[in-house]
């Protein structure tokens, strides 16, 4: 089943929205930016070419896993996407819809990730207790990184030397390159339920199950706290110059500031709300310093952090915002909501 909406905001003049049967799990842009595809609880594939981009009805759907799409990330190749689901399987759709499994495991891929600069690429997907790194095919595994419990989030640093992964009682780090399977690991009790490093390799930060932020300073390993969530930081987001941590888990998107000294002892920001709604989903823009936030009314605002202004681009409902991401040049921001909705709209003009 698949219907239109009429919603309010910025995508009523630069963009499409569509509701289909069941839970969008995440979205992402192609490199090149001109796909954006989104990923549902029911193992389907949809994608919307840039060309056609306010034609919904146009957008294809592809069959890619037997049960739940669990992640989404661009992959090596410019054009197309990787899939992880909860068949066990680490898959590639490319820019004909045509999809290649790359792996299969007896348990979930839960999360996928992907880098590329003009030296090296990597793919990496993590399943149970393991991260698979694999060269840009995805084809060959390069080393399989252990880890004491599942893994629960995955992330490159900014130059793709390190990757890092958020488990029970902490987080490992390893080097990309290096023949040893050496790992640095940072520790700190309790269950990390997700990740992110600062762009510029200072920090690496995970979301607690109790509600709150846990950090290391990775020049020392100097621990970092934030607290004071009234629920659970299910999404974070560094601004591309590394100013800013904006993170989900309250009723305004909450900016942690990591300059002057900051987090540890500063206060953080904190921008408009929805009149509310708990914040559930936040990315920053690539280039700028705009938050794009997604609420759990179904609300999707641009806020631009100086001077905090508001540009609404979504205020429909359809439940919590369960995806949300820009291209990698700023020019399309796509949604999706735990009730099929999904939306994109075309920045360049806005």
């Amino acid at each position: 089943m698949s219907e239109t909406l009429n919603l309010h905001g910025l995508i009523e003049k630069r963009g499409a929205s569509r509701v289909i049967d069941g839970h969008i799990t995440g979205c992402a842009a192609s490199r090149d930016n001109q796909r954006f595809a989104f990923t549902t609880a029911e193992g389907d594939v949809i994608v919307a070419h840039r060309g056609d981009l306010t034609d919904a009805a146009s957008w294809p759907t592809y069959a890619v896993h037997d049960g739940s799409a669990l992640t989404i990330a661009p992959d090596t190749d410019p054009h197309g996407f990787l899939t992880g689901g909860d068949d066990g399987r680490l898959c590639r759709i490319d820019m004909h819809g045509e999809i290649e499994e790359l792996g299969k495991t007896r348990r979930w891929v839960e999360h996928v990730i992907s880098y590329v600069d003009p030296k090296n690429a990597y793919i990496a997907a993590s399943s149970g207790k393991q991260v698979e790194l694999r060269d840009a095919t995805g084809r060959t595994v390069l080393k399989t990184l252990e880890h004491p419990s599942s893994v629960t989030g995955i992330v490159f640093d900014g130059k793709g030397k390190r990757i890092a992964a958020s488990h029970y009682n902490g987080t490992s780090m390893w080097y990309t390159q290096s023949k040893s399977d050496s790992v640095r690991s940072l520790e700190w009790k309790g269950s990390h339920i997700g990740i992110a490093i600062h762009p510029q390799g200072e920090a690496l930060i995970t979301a607690m199950q109790d509600n709150d932020l846990h950090g290391w300073r990775l020049s020392d390993g100097h621990n970092i706290r934030m607290s004071g969530y009234p629920t659970k930081v299910r999404s974070m987001s560094f601004s591309s110059n590394g100013k800013w941590l904006a993170t989900s888990g309250a009723d305004v998107v909450v900016m942690w500031p990591f300059f002057g000294g900051g987090p540890m002892g500063k206060p953080p920001t904190e921008l408009p709300g929805a009149g509310g709604a708990l914040c559930t989903s936040v990315a920053f823009h690539p280039q700028q310093e705009v938050v794009a936030a997604g609420f759990a009314d179904g609300t999707v605002l641009l806020i631009e952090t100086p001077t905090q202004r508001v540009l609404p681009v979504s205020l429909g409902g359809n439940g919590p915002v369960s995806a949300l991401a820009y291209s990698a040049d700023g020019c399309m921001l796509g949604f999706g909501t735990e009730e099929g909705l999904i939306g994109l709209v075309d920045l360049a003009a806005a």
